[in-house]
């Protein structure tokens, strides 16, 4: 099992059980109480679970802020997915990334004559109620992880489609790399979609500002529409007058 994966699932089985001893952290992920002891520290140096006697449990006041951000957050993701739905027109052919801001899209396109094509497996459960909605599957390997479907072999089948606009999410933008993605594979994809002749719409809240991933899938530069929930700082201002960028902040 990889180490930050481990260390993911040991946050979650601490979650849930509330406290747990170091004795039963070893048996349950199979590795010694010396792996288990490194591997809890970074998540006490996060401040998300405490020391207890005899093992770890979890920090409630820093659990219930986390909890706040995050439905905090979930209701920006939901802000900057209507404003970018409201650029949407009936009997547009659209493209929607895998991400958890664009997946909240679907629920503002219900009353629109739309064909959308995703790889995103939650995008399409959520279309599957609306008969007005007409989904197309990119199709290729689920990554269990994202829920998306991705392929080296299928990025160029993608020239095909003649997108009017295409709805991108990333991990992480920045001026310097650009909008980046932790998948390679899916990258390709990523890539191909937004070199088209669609307008590009680039949806992230502003927890994904001047952070970066593994991957660059195409240039600040290459989006037409930022969509974000807050106001950028002047070298992201100035960049996107450059380059002919619109920036859009959402109000509630």
């Amino acid at each position: 099992m990889l180490k930050t994966k481990r260390i993911q699932q040991i946050q979650e089985y601490v979650f849930e059980h509330q406290s747990v001893s170091l004795e039963d952290l070893g048996t349950v992920f199979g590795v010694s109480k010396t792996t288990i002891r490194r591997d809890i520290q970074k998540l006490i140096k996060e401040g998300m679970i405490q020391k207890v006697y005899g093992g770890v449990a979890i920090n409630h006041a820093k659990f219930e802020s986390f909890n706040e951000r995050k439905a905090r957050n979930q209701f920006q993701k939901r802000l900057i997915a209507k404003t970018a739905t409201d650029y949407v027109e009936n009997g547009d052919v659209i493209f929607i990334d895998s991400g958890t801001t664009t997946l909240e899209m679907i629920t503002f396109l219900k009353n629109k004559q739309v064909t959308i094509i995703t790889n995103n497996l939650d995008i399409i459960i959520q279309a599957l109620p609306f008969e007005n909605l007409t989904v197309i599957s990119t199709g290729g390997l689920l990554e269990r992880d994202t829920k998306s479907f991705s392929s080296y072999s299928h990025a160029d089948s993608f020239k095909k489609y003649n997108f009017d606009k295409v709805f991108m999410a990333s991990t992480g933008v920045s001026i310097l790399n650009g909008v980046t993605n932790s998948s390679p594979i899916e990258s390709g994809m990523k890539e191909t979609i937004v070199k088209g002749n669609a307008d590009v719409f680039l949806l992230i809240d502003h927890t994904k500002l001047d952070k970066y991933a593994m991957v660059t899938y195409c240039g600040l530069e290459e989006v037409d529409y930022l969509i974000t929930d807050d106001f950028l700082d002047k070298s992201y201002q100035d960049y996107a007058k450059e380059n002919n960028i619109e920036l859009i902040v959402t109000k509630e």
